[in-house]
């Protein structure tokens, strides 16, 4: 379910929250609508990046949508829901999604581990399979080779060397 999707999956629910996280946190700075935006941009960018140093295996287009979205539910949150809150409103927004946001971030994280030791785990049992299935067609063509030569055994074999 937390599996990477080539453009949108579950995570981009938790860059949606980010990106507004990212407005309430940045607003406490007062940098200016400008600088806010070029800054949220860049951390969200920077975000990305440090996936791909975590080596969290993502499409390139799902990277990409990963800010995007981010910046959908930054501008408006910034620009357009942050300045008409009060203070005691401020709070009582930001804490909740924020709580949110960390708790999907945890839970998804813990799911994709999951999830990739489950992948090893089958991967390593299909291995073992194409390597058993490997040996079982080698030992049906000696068998076939052994019928087509006359020999009936590997004994059989053993008296026809040359």
């Amino acid at each position: 379910m937390w599996r990477e999707g080539s453009w949108l999956d579950l995570w981009s629910v938790v860059h949606f929250l980010s990106g507004i996280c990212v407005a309430f946190g940045l607003a406490f700075f007062h940098f200016g609508a400008n600088a806010t935006v070029v800054i949220a941009l860049l951390l969200l960018i920077a975000y990305e990046m440090f996936e791909v140093i975590a080596k969290i295996d993502e499409t390139v287009t799902n990277r990409i949508m990963d800010v995007v979205v981010g910046m959908i539910s930054f501008t408006p949150v910034f620009l357009f829901v942050i300045p008409h809150l009060t203070r005691n409103q401020f709070y009582e927004f930001f804490i909740p999604i924020l709580a949110l946001d960390i708790f999907l971030s945890v839970i998804g994280w813990r799911e994709s581990q999951k999830a990739s030791e489950l992948q090893k785990k089958v991967r390593s049992e299909l291995e073992k399979e194409r390597e058993r299935m490997r040996l079982r067609t080698e030992r049906r063509r000696e068998k076939r080779r052994l019928n087509r030569d006359g020999a009936t055994t590997p004994s059989d074999l053993n008296k026809r060397q040359y």
